[in-house]
Order: structure tokens, then sequence, then C-alpha cells
């Protein structure tokens, strides 16, 4: 059975060898080690990575010369080994003493003096470490360098809230269906159970609770009367403008969130829920059954639609577009390790051929509803200029809401303090 920080360890060695995420790494590992320790290393992991720019500025500082790069699991315990003393009640010398052992379990005892004098040297150097480097915008803002200069040159004005709010911990949200219960009705049922919530500002099916809970302990979630979905994620149930019968597809469906949702809103609706990755439906499956809602869900890629269209047009088509996951780092935190600037690039491509790919599936007078949890406009607005200037068939609505900021083409959801994930929205419709 692997100790709390060897496994803690492993997971951040891979994510640094960008061997996979915490979302693929994190239940395997968590299934390795005992009940008791699973909050922490769940803690450890996901801590590590939100503050892993600030981390990884002093293991350079700490360090004569970089380590090498099979020695990954290393550099992860001396961030491991940080990340403890500067931001967990675990005292001094229990975090350094249980890191320091992990070299030994992971069959590098010639570590083990690294990692002590390393952890001590920071403990003794801490002020004049952090005087050396507050100089330094990225450790400063605790962004990768390309990511903090990219949000500072796309949202100038917005720029301290955006890299506070990716900092902090997220908001625990919740969507009801609100065909079971009203929210006012909901909201009183967990005063009485000692859960304290209050209504999202937003979404009228959202709630966020005071604090982050197992939801199979709230009120009749196996029963399917909520789900965990953010407040920004919310929206596309509205602005869709269902109406029974529709024929509708999910382009992009899993884990599924969105497909309840739209259920919830109009359970008449046929939906095809579609997903190029045969594995994350297996979690649009388990979503659909415990909401106890029904849709036709294969296995296609959006960009191929002759591999598993039947020719039939939809009435609305949502595209919840692949794209960096900007506007969600503070519940992806491993975003800050794992991006770079030439994905962006390749997303933008991608994006694009979506739209194009799809555009033939919506009937004329249809709506098309892109989305992505991006606050990138490369991803967004840009994307949909493009779009609409090469597709003459194409317009793009003025929302009119009164959340997030007008762009040129739809609208944007910043992260907020205590509030919403960063989103963007587009609706297009089709000339007929």
């Amino acid at each position: 059975m692997l100790t709390v920080r060897a496994a803690a360890a492993q997971v951040i060695a891979q994510i640094l060898a960008a061997k996979g995420s915490l979302s693929s790494l994190l239940p395997p590992t968590l299934a390795k080690i005992v009940e008791n320790d699973r909050p922490l290393l769940q803690e450890l992991c996901f801590g590590t990575c939100r503050f892993y720019p600030q981390l990884q500025a002093y293991t350079e500082c700490l360090l004569d010369k970089p380590l090498r790069a099979k020695d990954n699991d290393v550099q992860a315990l001396l961030l491991l080994g940080l990340y403890q003393l500067l931001h967990t009640r675990i005292p001094d010398h229990a975090a350094i003493g249980e890191t320091v052992e992990v070299t030994r379990q992971i069959n590098k005892p010639w570590a083990t003096k690294l990692v002590n004098g390393v952890l001590r040297n920071f403990q003794r150097d801490n002020a004049k470490i952090n005087e050396f480097l507050n100089t330094n915008r990225a450790f400063k803002s605790n962004h990768p360098a390309w990511m903090e200069a990219m949000i500072s040159k796309c949202w100038p004005d917005q720029f301290e809230q955006l890299i506070a709010a990716n900092n902090q911990h997220p908001p625990f949200s919740l969507r009801l269906n609100t065909r079971k219960i009203s929210r006012n009705d909901y909201l009183t049922l967990l005063s009485e159970t000692g859960i304290n919530a209050k209504p999202a500002r937003y979404s009228p099916y959202g709630i966020t609770l005071e604090q982050a809970i197992d939801p199979r302990k709230l009120p009749h979630f196996m029963e399917g009367w909520l789900s965990v979905q953010d407040e920004a994620a919310q929206l596309s149930g509205d602005l869709l403008q269902l109406s029974p019968n529709l024929k509708v597809l999910d382009a992009c469906s899993a884990p599924g969130g969105k497909t309840g949702h739209l259920l919830e809103v109009e359970p008449t609706l046929a939906i095809t829920a579609l997903d190029a990755d045969e594995r994350r439906l297996h979690r649009v499956r388990e979503n659909l059954a415990r909401l106890q809602v029904t849709a036709h869900v294969i296995c296609g890629d959006g960009t191929k639609p002759g591999d598993w269209w039947d020719g039939e047009q939809f009435d609305r088509i949502l595209l919840d577009a692949p794209c960096s996951a900007t506007g969600i780092i503070r519940r992806h935190p491993d975003i800050k390790v794992l991006r770079t600037p030439e994905e962006l690039d390749r997303l933008g491509e991608l994006q694009q051929q979506l739209l194009k790919s799809l555009w033939p599936l919506l009937k004329p007078g249809g709506i098309l509803l892109y989305a992505t949890c991006s606050i990138m406009p490369k991803e967004n607005t840009r994307v949909i200029e493009a779009f609409v200037t090469r597709q003459k068939d194409a317009s793009c609505d003025q929302l009119n809401v009164e959340w997030g900021l007008a762009q040129p083409r739809g609208q944007q959801l910043l992260p907020q303090l205590d509030g919403h994930d960063g989103f963007y929205y587009a609706r297009l419709h089709k000339a007929g």
C-alpha cells in the first residue's frame, strides 16, 4: 500500500511528464491508499498544481542545477514538500521528515540529502528568496509566464480579479432540476439538514454551498434531483431556446452535464449525445441514468459526421468545444502545468473545423450554441467572427443578458471570486 506522499509524488511526476491529468491519474491512485489518507492525497495533488508556478520558481532558486527528466519523481517531492511548508497546517518537521522518507520508498536514496537540504534551506532563507522573486511577474501572479502575459494583454482591466479567482478554491455549485422541487423549497430542505447554501446569481437552477460536501450526502441527489455543475455551464439550457419535441445534438457531450440539463428543461427533446472518447461516454450514461432521462449516446468525431450521422438535420446543436479550459483553472489547476501557448493555436483550428463540419447538420432556421470554458478571445469571439464571415447563412445574436461582458461576437463570463467560472457563449442562427 502506497503512503500518501509517495502516491502524491507519483501523480505529480506523471503530470510533470505530461503523461496524464489530475482527472485521469487521481481516481486510480486514490484506490491504492487507505481511505483516511484520501483527502490529504487530493489536497497535496490539487494544491501543488494550484501553486506550481511559485513552487517551481522556489526549486529553481534552491537547486544548484536542474534535475534530469528521469528524476521527475524527485522534482515532485520537492514541490510537495514546499507546498506543505507554505500552504498546510502540517508541522514543518512532519512535512519535511515524511517527504524525505519517500525518497527511499521510490528507490532513490541518493536524493535523501538533496530533498532534506532543499526543504531546510527554504525554511532558513524563505524571506530572502521571496524578496529575490518578487520582481518576477509569473511568480507574483502564480501563473505560467506565457499565460500571465496573455491574460494581461486580453483582460488588462480585469487582470487582478482573474488572477485572484484562478488561485482560489472553487465554490461548490449545484444545478437543481426545478421540475422536481422549487429552488426555494430545496434551499429550505438543505437548511433543515444543516447545510448552508444560497441561490446562484444568474442561473435560475443554481445553488452554491458554503462548504464542499460529498454530493451523495445531499438530499435526493441519488434520485436525480440535482447535479454538481458550475453556474456558468448552466446557462446553456435557456440560451438554446428549447421547445417540445425538438431534435437536438449535444456535439461534445461528455461527461453529460449539459445533456442532462437540456432534458430537465425540456423532457420531450430527442437528444443525440455525441463524444469522440468512448471511455468518457461511460460517464454520460451514468449521469443520464441517475437523472432518469434518456438520450441516444454515440461515439463519434464531430469533425467527421459522415461516420455517424443518419442524414436527418437537427433543430438545435450545442457545441461545447474542446478548448484551453482557462476559465476553469481553479477547478483543474493542473492546467498551469500542462497547457502550452501552442495548444491554443491548435485548438482554434479544431474549433473552426467543428463549426464547419457540424453546420450542415443544422436545419434552416435552427440554432447552434457555441460554448467554451476559455477566457481567451482567440478561442471565442475570433473563432465566431471568422466563421460568420465565411459562412454566409450564419448570423450571431446579440444575447442581451445580464451576465458577462458583451464581445464583438457573443458573451464572455470571467471567473468571479466566490462566483461562476469563466465561460463563453455565442448563439448562431441559420438562415431559413
